[in-house]
């Protein structure tokens, strides 16, 4: 025997859904890890590397590229010598820090609930 359908109570997003909107700037593997390492401020490709040991060169790289084409970061070619590229917040990604806090604090917890256990 089928089980009925219930109703979904909650309400409707807007449209265009925000949530949506929200998460597909923020999408992609290491995308919020790379967002928090740059909250302190302008870090280079290397850098970013050691702040996230798991990443590859690769992934990094594309992920960088991303951030920066949906306007989370932006990327400055420094004329030394060598040259160097650095890469930054900009107001929108700064946005989105906050929103990456509360995510923090409830992995907190939920680690915390998975010791007690």
């Amino acid at each position: 025997m089928a089980l009925k359908m219930r109703r979904n109570k909650s309400p409707q997003p807007p449209q265009p859904c925000m949530l949506t909107e929200c998460m597909s700037v923020i999408a992609g593997a290491w995308a919020p890890n790379v967002i928090w390492s740059l909250r302190a401020g302008p870090r280079r490709f290397s850098e970013l590397r050691a702040d996230i040991p798991p990443i590859s060169a690769k992934v990094l790289s594309a992920r960088l590229t991303e951030l920066e084409q949906r306007g989370v970061l932006v990327r400055h070619v420094r004329r030394t010598s060598p040259p160097s590229t650095e890469y930054e917040l900009t107001p929108l990604g700064f946005e989105l820090i906050p929103a990456l806090d509360a995510i923090v604090q409830v992995g907190h917890r939920l680690k915390a609930l998975d010791t007690s256990a």
